[in-house]
């Protein structure tokens, strides 16, 4: 197995985790033009990162992915964002990210770019349901997301 410690994200953390994010949404995100990525980018950097709740999976002092969530408590877990880098895709690290992030809680939404079946597949083999599709990605541009759904088994 990979060897990763996960662990809270914090602010200081920002520039690598966007660094992880572009080269992850290159290596995973054929669909998008490069205009598309920078604009993404800028957003990701200036607003998304500093409204989720970030956790950090690291190797060898360095980050190699990260998931960004909402929600919880009271309302259903949404993980906002989760990118692995692509040096370390098959190894687990989204996985943990993954489970750790969903561990306690009966229900976990994700939103998955239509255009990115790697992404719909990780998630498939991980429990999760499409429940709904949308025309147009949150930003309002004509990349169609499927909504996802894991409903927590009930206890035995």
């Amino acid at each position: 197995m990979f060897p990763i410690t996960l662990r809270a994200g914090a602010e200081a953390d920002h520039p690598a985790l966007l660094r992880l994010w572009r080269r992850s949404v290159e290596a995973t995100h054929r669909f998008l033009s490069p205009a598309d990525v920078a604009a993404l980018e800028r957003l990701i950097g200036e607003v998304y990162l500093g409204a989720v709740r970030l956790t950090v999976a690291m190797h060898d002092d360095a980050p190699v992915g990260f998931v960004g969530l909402s929600g919880g408590g009271a309302e259903p877990l949404s993980i906002e964002m989760l990118f692995v880098d692509p040096d370390t895709h098959g190894r687990g690290v989204g996985t943990a990210l993954l489970e750790d992030a969903a561990a306690g809680h009966e229900l976990v939404l994700v939103d998955v770019n239509e255009q990115n079946p790697d992404a719909l597949g990780f998630y498939v083999a991980r429990g999760f349901e499409v429940a709904g599709r949308s025309e147009l990605d949150g930003e309002g541009n004509p990349f169609p997301l499927l909504h996802l759904r894991r409903q927590a088994a009930p206890p035995a």
